[in-house]
């Protein structure tokens, strides 16, 4: 499992410990990732991503998960958000045109 954050793809970043005595070594910067579950209103269900705290509270900021993504251009977006999104976008077509037929 890689450590980058499924939505802004935060990664690891690299840098110096160092000492009193100017001393350097190398070290890891790690993301604060957490495993979440965003509810989909769209699709009606649970969505599990590891995210970045930022990520999260950007996503509740933005009115969940469904309004963030839709919201967001497609190359700021990792891989795996462009998939969830391409999901809610079809599903919300197919809501939007059973709706329509019904309505007739």
């Amino acid at each position: 499992m890689s450590r980058r954050c499924q939505i802004t793809g935060k990664g690891v970043l690299t840098g110096n410990n160092v000492s009193h005595a100017n001393n350097k070594t190398r070290r890891r910067f790690l993301p604060n990732l957490q495993d979440a579950s965003l509810l989909s209103d769209t699709l009606g269900i649970a969505v599990r991503m590891r995210l970045s705290t930022h990520a999260i509270r950007t996503v509740e900021h933005n009115g969940g998960i469904d309004a963030f993504l839709l919201a967001t251009p497609d190359r700021n977006l990792p891989d795996e958000a462009r998939t969830l999104k391409r999901r809610i976008a079809r599903a919300r077509a197919k809501r939007a045109a059973g709706g329509n037929h019904e309505a007739a």
